[in-house]
């Protein structure tokens, strides 16, 4: 079984994606860490990454192609803002997970520690620059979410009841 789960920062994908991994005994598969890394080799934090990124589409081709070459292998799930739409034909269930902008950048700064102004800043970043390189780098609206199987709105269901949802759904579909 292969499962992708997208979704913007602080929708609760991670949370989600981890979860579908110890309970269906999947590998857990993070794109976003495979973007820390490469921030951290650089020597310069996520935010500006993206910004980098919106010049230097080598960052993305890296990250998507590593995503793409797990996505091939059985018994994974992966967490990725932007992977379904890369990862889509090689998936078995493709999963948005979401919540309106305020709340996640309540919930990323208190995840992270940070001022909520930082946070606002970095999500405003993060999201617009994404949502740009996808859409010049791959022709992909991000905001077109047809191709996935189900949408979860985080807002006012807690992780667990997401978790069950999600549990129903890749079970139906085994």
């Amino acid at each position: 079984m292969r499962v992708v789960i997208s979704g913007p920062p602080g929708s609760g994908k991670t949370t989600q994606a981890r979860l579908v991994a110890e309970y269906f005994k999947l590998r857990y598969f993070s794109a976003g860490r495979i973007f820390r890394e490469i921030a951290i080799k650089r020597g310069i934090g996520v935010e500006e990454l993206s910004v980098v990124a919106t010049r230097d589409p080598s960052i993305d081709i890296e990250v998507d192609r590593r995503t793409f070459e797990v996505a091939r292998e059985d018994d994974i799930v992966i967490d990725a803002h932007l992977g379904a739409w890369i990862v889509n034909d090689l998936v078995d269930i493709r999963v948005y997970v979401t919540a309106p902008f305020t709340l996640r950048v309540l919930r990323i700064a208190a995840r992270d520690n940070m001022p909520i102004d930082k946070a606002f800043r970095e999500t405003v970043i993060r999201e617009v620059t994404q949502k740009k390189r996808f859409k010049e780098f791959y022709g992909i609206d991000i905001d077109d979410l047809s191709i996935f199987d189900v949408v979860i709105n985080t807002k006012n269901i807690d992780a667990k009841k997401a978790f069950e949802i999600l549990k129903r759904v890749i079970e139906s579909s085994l």
